[in-house]
This record gives C-alpha cells, structure tokens and sequence, in this order.
C-alpha cells in the first residue's frame, strides 16, 4: 500500500531541498515533491499528521556504544544531568563525596552478592581524582566498580584490586599509582578494564546485546530521532552476541538499524578478516557486520591519549598505545588488502599523525579508491592533518559533544588554550573537502545528534565560551547533513539511508520545528532545542510518548 505523507520536508538532496510531500511504498520512498506528482503513481490516502511539524531524514549516529542500553540498568554519577530510556532525568552530582554518598545509598537498596557498578564518572570537574578509600567507604566485602565517562578508565575499591591479582610492586602502566607509588584503583584502557572486571566476573560489553539492554538503547535513539546507529566496538567473533543481534533487530517493532564494527584489537588481523567475511550473508537490512574498529589511543580528559609535542598543558605523561603503531599498520594493511572498512579511534595529534601513516603505506600496497577509512574522534587534527585526508581519501567522525562538556578543561588543564580552539574542527575538514560526520559517542555523552550538530555550529563550551573562530564553524544546512547523509556516507550506506530520495528507506525524524528557519541565531537554537514527535523506519511509525 501506497501513503502519502503531508510536511515541511527537509530532503537533504541538492537539487530539491524542500518538499511538501512524500510517497512512501513496501519501506521505502517512492516520490518526493508535491501532492500531484506523489499522487502520480496512483490515487493514494494522504495522511495530514505530521502537516504542521517538519521531517527530515533519520538520524545516522555513526559513532556510539549499545553499552548505552545496559548501563541505565546500573547506576548513574555523570556530572551533568541525563535522561534515561524512559524519558526520566538523572540529576548530575557535583563533587566526589555526592558520587560517593549516592553509592553508600545504592548499595544498602541492592543485593550485597552483586558487584555495584556505576557509570559517567569524570574527575576532570573535581579538584582530586577518586581513590580506592573512597569506594571502601561505600563497601569493602563486595565489589564496586565506577567506570568513567569516557569508558577508557574505571575506579575500583580495595576488594577488586586484590581480586585482580596486581602487586604494589608491579610496574604496570595500566593501574594509576599516586604520588607515593601506591596504586589508587583506577585501571587505564581496555586491558586494565578488562582486568579488574573479569575479577569480578563482569563482561558488560556482552551483557549489552540482551533484549533488555538493546530495548533501552533503541528507546534512547528513538527518542532522539535516530533511526541508524552504529556500535562500534562489537566482539562479533562470539556467535551468542552475533545471535543476540539477530533475533532482537529481526524484530518488527525494533525501531532502529543497526550498524556493527568488530573490535579488531584483541584478535589477529587473519582472524578478524575471517570473521567479517563469514557474517557478509548473514547481515539484514536492520543489522550490518561490515567493518572493523581499532583503537589507537585512550581519553584526551583521561590522559590516556597520546599528544604530540609539546604533550599535555600540564605537564601529565604522555598517554597509552592501546595498539602499537607497527601493529596498527600491519592490521590496516592487512584489512586493506582484504577489502574491508576500518574506522580507527585517534584521539590526540599524535595517533592522527601514526593513523595516517598507516592508512597511507595500506594504501600504497593495495591502492583502494573507495576505502572510506574513516578516523574517529580525531579530536586534534591541525590543517595539514587534514589536507592529509583529504589526500588519501579518508574521512572524519568528529566527537564535537567535547566543545561543550570538555572544552573549557582542555583549554585550562589537558592542551592549552591554542590547540583547544582548534578541537573537532569540523569547518577545517570541510574547507579541506574532507568528508565530515559528527557523532556523540553514546553513552560517553547523551544521544543527540541534534545537539552534536549544535556544537559544531557554535562551538560554545559549557562555561560559555566559544572555542576558535568561524573558520571553524560550520553552518546548520552543514551540521544537519553531517548527522544524516554525511554519517550514512562514512558507514557506505548513503545509497541507503541519509537523505529522502526516491528508493531510499523510509527513515525519517519527526521534529516540532524547522531547524532551517529563520535567522542564523534561531536555527542554532532549534538545533539544540527541538523536540523529537517520533521517527519512521522503513515505513512503520514510532511515535515518542
């Protein structure tokens, strides 16, 4: 059956911008234009519904975490306020004795046996980092782990570190030590993560695909408008997490496409092909299994990202190699050579600069044209850094969220006050016809494409500053297609999904406003503003309570 809808269309399409109308057929669009070339294809109900709202096309999150699903289960100590799956407002506590005292009262409401696991944390707002002793205050017989906002740290109490079998006298870069050497039970990256909660018999990363958890992230999304998101950090070699997927995407009311990348750190290169090329038949049009996500470096705020001279502002060691600059180019050649997409995490100037290297000798070897190699994060990129991708073909996934919740603190704490207003500089990678996603690595920050592209446009931090100039900000037509057509674009799905153009999937985003309206000012301000009526994905409504 044919409808045909009634709007303020946003097409995101060149040559027709606007539309008043949409055909949509079996899922997918069928005309775009007005009421009588819609009806052209046969007499049709019109539906009037959404008349005075405007609808664009589906939100693309190219880069988040179906993590974001499962945390909502544990307890939540971010810094700024947070809505949770059902709509609900998780207030921020703003010092580490309300984390604290917020823990003490979760861990009397809930069953002792069970680790206390709590998530959003960020010391870089408090005037000290927390320590183990404060965690024994909140319970010293069972575990308790607090995992970091940025997920590339975690706090535990005393309990956990003696589990996990480390020795004061172990020199291990991944457990932070004070300043008398004694560790302060806060484990750095994937692997010093891994170690303190497989202690405890903790694999959230696997738990995170449970009906349960995935029902919550695609509440979450929905209710933000985004009709495609991409975990990018999926362990598809497990077949129980590759089924998980299956059964709940295959799902007539999940409201969302699902895009997968595989971890590749912890697996060979040979391995990782292998198992991206054995799951090439078994993807569907709500769940993909095509590409593969390294993780060069950690967290900016974290100081587990590595900085290029001069390093960090204040004088913090460099931070960690989650992968070994020689491996990350024998895997990218590897992958290369293979045929298969790869998305690589580089967070400070000098894993940009060891990323593009590598992607430059693959490249060298196995000449690819259409690569799409995308760096994510690639949060301090200068100009020539991007002149460099643009070069070899690579695009960028900007995590601009960072102007806002981090800016002011790498302005005084992490890179000084020049670099920091060159942060996620989404007009330089546009000037330098680098292709440009925005993203909010959810659950690092709240699912918002919305708001990620408000803080590309503005760049204003927290405190109220702007951050750079207006060459590095870009426009609102320019934020909007890099939350639609330009994240669809970076996951090689843009024939599919990102704009509304006939044959292209019925995903659409229901807003209350036209974010391309009115003066400059105002269009920043519905981008940040607006509020989501529900989404359409392929056909079927879904409507926010």
């Amino acid at each position: 059956m044919t409808i045909i809808y009634e709007s303020n269309f946003i097409t995101m399409m060149a040559g027709q911008p606007r539309a008043s109308h949409v055909a949509v057929r079996d899922g997918r669009i069928l005309a775009v234009g007005t009421a009588q070339e819609c009806l052209a294809w046969g007499d049709a109900p019109i539906n009037t519904d959404f008349a005075t709202r405007t609808i664009c096309p589906g939100f693309v999150e190219g880069h988040s975490h179906l993590l974001e699903g499962i945390l909502w289960d544990h307890h939540y100590v971010g810094f700024y306020d947070r809505q949770g799956p059902d709509g609900a407002i998780h207030k921020g506590l703003k010092s580490i004795e309300a984390v604290v005292a917020h823990l003490r009262a979760m861990a009397r409401e809930s069953d002792g046996d069970t680790p206390l696991v709590a998530w959003g944390f960020d010391p870089i707002y408090f005037d000290r980092r927390m320590r183990c002793a404060d965690l024994d205050t909140v319970a010293e017989a069972r575990p308790v782990i607090v995992l970091h906002a940025s997920l590339h740290i975690l706090n535990t109490n005393s309990l956990i570190i003696e589990k996990s079998g480390v020795k004061e006298r172990d020199n291990n870069e991944l457990l932070r030590r004070d300043e008398s050497g004694h560790m302060t039970g806060e484990f750095l990256g994937p692997i010093g993560m891994f170690m303190a909660m497989r202690a405890v018999g903790l694999d959230i990363f696997v738990q995170s695909v449970t009906p349960a958890a995935l029902e919550n992230f695609a509440n979450v999304a929905r209710r933000n408008g985004v009709t495609t998101a991409t975990d990018l950090a999926t362990p598809l070699q497990k077949a129980e997490v590759v089924a998980a997927l299956q059964q709940t995407t295959a799902q007539d009311d999940f409201p969302l496409r699902v895009v997968t990348a595989l971890q590749g750190n912890p697996i060979s290169a040979e391995d990782a092909c292998a198992c991206i090329h054995a799951l090439h038949d078994q993807q569907t049009d709500k769940l993909r299994m095509s590409i593969i996500k390294l993780i060069a470096d950690g967290s900016i705020q974290g100081f587990t990202a590595r900085l290029a001279w001069p390093g960090y502002f204040n004088g913090a060691e460099n931070g960690l190699w989650y992968i070994e600059p020689h491996i990350l180019q024998e895997k990218l050649t590897a992958f290369t050579a293979a045929g298969i997409q790869t998305h690589i995490h580089a967070n400070g100037d000098e894993t940009i600069e060891v990323a593009l290297g590598a992607i430059d000798h693959a490249l060298r070897h196995h000449p690819w044209r259409d690569h799409r190699h995308t760096l994510q994060h690639c949060q301090m990129a200068n100009r020539a850094q991007f002149k460099k991708m643009h070069t070899l073909g690579v695009g960028v996934n900007l995590f601009s969220n960072h102007l806002y919740y981090w800016g002011d603190a790498h302005a005084a704490i992490t890179m000084g006050a020049e670099r920091a207003a060159r942060i996620d500089n989404a007009g330089c990678a546009l000037a330098e016809n680098v292709p440009l996603a925005l993203h909010t690595d959810a659950p690092i920050t709240a699912l918002s494409p919305l708001f990620a592209a408000w803080c590309a446009v503005e760049r204003t931090t927290s405190g109220g500053h702007v951050l750079g100039g207006d060459a590095e900000k870009i426009s609102v037509a320019q934020a909007l297609e890099a939350i639609t057509l330009g994240a669809a674009y970076s996951l090689k799905l843009d024939h599919e999904i990102g704009s509304l153009e006939v044959g292209k999937r019925a995903d659409f985003a229901i807003l209350d406003r036209d974010p391309l309206a009115g003066a400059a000012a105002e269009m920043a301000s519905a981008l940040k503003d607006a509020q989501i009526i529900g989404t359409m994905l392929g056909g079927k409504i879904f409507l926010n309570a």
